[in-house]
Order: structure tokens, then sequence, then C-alpha cells
């Protein structure tokens, strides 16, 4: 009875996806509240606000590094799963969940050990200032003891949700969201912790998050169960487990690539002012960009079920609703930017200076935010299908080919600090536009 609930081939596309979006993007909303609440508590400190702020947004590359990782096994897995499980190969569903999370286990320990010892250069290298790295260190060696937690509550919540349980998935963020936001007053204000008060609070509940999500997969109420006699990685399983995590990963570290450079040009046209302002916008966006992703997401293992199930008209079904269902959103999401940028970015800041030239930036780097709409769709059809190599190429174009180089060469043409900013929006437009056509071309048509 279980299996047959769980079975994305039966009834209508829209509501499986919308069943499986929702509670995802609520759980993602949830789950961005750990580092946004940071900041907002952060950027209000008093007298010392925008530089601990600063601080704060230059240990973003390696939180975005981890991700990169846990993505690499985890959504990669994820998406092969989704395509055994459609198949009918429930024990080879079962091995690529211990596969996974015995690879999550591994880079978890490696990535701690070597960002813990080599913080210090690490940091400078991302763009901070010897100020900002007064408050930059203790929240990143504080935060980094959390890697094991981080990665398996968000690598292995996805098994979850592949398997038809996306409320239990959103409790998973929804619990450690909750402590988090209940623990960062009492360790940054009422124990005078300051920024490592908020570390320490995002770590308590990541490791929460973590029990709840291992409880599960080992229990009775999972179909298929996370167990010691299947975490025995074979060559042949992990390759595609890589294979289609590779995009994700790509994904998640050319943005790493992005906010170093931009940490790094900021402060030679602009000071740590801009590396502040780009925080707070780098904040904004990950905020408005939550529901597309949380379509994208939930779409995934339904158009990767049917596919494996050979339901093509389904998973075309599934590519159009997605399509524009994303546009709607972010034209939506691109007009409240617009109307309100002094109050988006007040919410993280209280300096006068702060708000006005962030809210300039701000309308800058979110025009034609709904380009972005075409980016999510398109990468999220590749990596639901198995096209891991297309999936990858378009990941690399939009950030490395275009954001990277625009960075480096429009601030340097006289553009200055506007010149970092206005990169998003061009690779936005170029990038979104050529994903979404060409898996339209290759993918969509031949379906």
């Amino acid at each position: 009875m279980d299996v047959k609930a769980n079975d994305f081939s039966k009834g209508s596309v829209k509501r499986l996806i919308l069943v499986q979006a929702l509670p995802l993007t609520l759980a993602q909303t949830v789950q961005l509240l750990y580092n946004i609440v940071d900041r907002i508590y952060i950027g209000h400190l008093k007298d010392v606000g925008d530089m601990a702020l600063t601080g704060l947004g230059v240990t973003f590359p390696v939180i975005v590094l981890i991700a990169a990782f846990t993505n690499l096994f985890g959504v990669g897995g994820t998406a092969l799963f989704s395509i055994t499980r459609g198949r009918g190969d429930d024990e080879e569903a079962e091995n690529i969940l211990g596969s996974a999370f015995v690879m999550l286990t591994v880079a978890s320990v490696i990535l701690f050990a070597f960002s813990y010892c080599f913080r210090r250069p690490i940091l400078f290298l991302f763009g901070a200032g010897e100020e900002s790295y007064f408050y930059a260190d203790p929240y990143l060696k504080i935060y980094l003891f959390g890697t094991f937690f981080s990665m398996i509550s968000t690598g292995l919540n996805g098994y979850i949700n592949a398997q038809g349980f996306p409320r239990t998935g959103m409790l998973t963020t929804v619990i450690g969201a909750m402590i988090n936001i209940a623990l960062d007053p009492v360790f940054i204000f009422g124990f005078k912790m300051g920024v490592g008060g908020a570390a320490l609070a995002t770590v308590i509940s990541q490791a929460v998050s973590a029990l709840w999500v291992l409880r599960f997969l080992t229990g009775k109420k999972a179909i298929l169960r996370l167990r010691f006699d299947r975490m025995k990685p074979r060559i042949g399983r992990t390759r595609k487990i890589l294979a289609l995590g590779l995009p994700g990963f790509v994904m998640q570290g050319t943005n790493s690539l992005v906010q170093i450079v931009c940490n790094n040009q900021l402060q030679i046209y602009g000071g740590e002012l801009y590396v502040e302002i780009m925080t707070i916008i780098n904040s904004v966006r990950e905020i408005l960009s939550l529901p597309i992703n949380g379509i994208s997401s939930g779409a995934q293992p339904v158009l990767g079920f049917n596919y494996g199930a050979g339901e093509h008209g389904r998973v075309k079904e599934g590519i159009r609703f997605t399509a524009v269902l994303g546009v709607v959103y972010t034209v939506l999401a691109w007009l409240v930017v617009m109307l309100m940028p002094r109050f988006m970015i007040g919410i993280f800041a209280d300096g006068a200076r702060t708000v006005e030239i962030g809210a300039k930036m701000l309308n800058i780097y979110f025009f034609g935010f709904f380009f972005m709409a075409f980016q999510f769709v398109g990468q999220s059809s590749f990596q639901s299908l198995g096209k891991a190599k297309q999936a990858i190429f378009f990941s690399l174009f939009r950030k490395a080919v275009i954001v990277v180089p625009l960075t480096l060469l429009l601030p340097a043409k006289g553009l200055g600090v506007d010149g970092v900013f206005l990169a998003e929006p061009i690779s936005n437009a170029i990038g979104g536009l050529a994903c979404f056509v060409t898996m339209w071309l290759t993918i969509y048509r031949k379906l």
C-alpha cells in the first residue's frame, strides 16, 4: 500500500509536483533561517554590526563549498535513487542510499580537518580584511564542528522526499531551524558570545536535524531504509552518483568561486562596506530564490520516477508546468524588489549609508530576475533525467564562463563596484536562456 501511495506515475503530474514542492519550499525556507537569522542578529549588534556582518560574509564561500560536496553525494544519489526506484529495483536503491551515507561521512571528516587547520589563509584568500577576520574566524572555527551534521541532514533528507514523504522531510529543517532561532539570542546576547554564539546555535540545531533524518531512514516508516549491510560503495555505483551529483557540485562550487571573486573585487574597488552589502544582497537572493528552487526540487523526483517508468508524456507535462510556474513567480519577485529595496536592505542593517547604497546595488543585481527561472528549470530537467554532461556544462557556463570574467572585467572598464553587481543579471539572461532552450530542443522534443 505504501509503495502504491508513493508511485509518481499515477495521478495528476501538476498535483504531484505541488505536493512535493510546497513542503520542500517551506522546509528550504526554514533551512535558510539557519543562516538568515544569524545575519539579522549579527547585523544589528550594537556598534560592531556592520563589520561583524562583513566578517560573516567572507565565511560564505567555505559554507558553500561544504554544500557543494553535500550536493555531490546527496543530490547525485537522490536522482539515481529516484530513477532506480521508478524501475522497481528497490535493492539497488537501498545500495545507493547506503553508499551516499558513507561518502557524505568521509567527505565531512576531510572537509572539517582541512578547513579548520587552514582557516586563516582561506579566509584572507576569500576576501577578508584584518578587521573582518576578527569576526570571521570565531564564527567559522565553531561552525566547522557541525560539518558532519550539516552534510548528513541536508544530503540524506532528499531520500526521504524521494520516497514520497515530503512532510517528514520538511520537519527535518523545521525542527532544526526552530532550535536555531531559539538559541541564537541566548548565545549571542545572553551569554555575550557574539558571532561565536550564532555559530554554536547553528551546530546544535544541525545535530538535531541529522538525528531526525537518521532515525527516520533507519526506522519502520521508511519504504527503503539505511542499512549497515548496504553501506558498501561500488565503483560503478559511485561513478553514477558522482556523475549525477556533479552538476549540483559545480553549481555550488562556482557559486563559491563567484563569491570569492566578488569579495576580492569589492575590497579593491569599494572596501569593507561593499562586502557587507553583497552579504546582504546574497541573503535577499537566497530568500527570493527559495520558491523556484522548491518547485524545481519538487519536480525532480516526479520527473525522474516517470522517466525511469517510461512515462515520457508525464515528464513533458511536468517540465511545462514547472517552467510556467517558475517564470510567473520570478516576475512577481522581481517587482517586489524594485518596489521595496530599502526595506529589504534594512532587515539586515541599521546604517543609513549601508541602506542607501545597498538599495541601489540591489536594483542592479536583481534586474531581469525572471531569467533565473529558465536556469533552474533547465538544470533540474537535465539532472532529473540523468543527463549529467549537459547539466554540468550549463552550471559552468553561467558562473565560470560569464559571471567570473564579467566580475573581473566590468569594474576595470570604468564601472567600478557597479560592475561587480551588474555581472549577475547579464549572466542570468544569457546563461538561463541558453540552458532552457538547449533542454527544450535536445530533451523535451525527443521525449
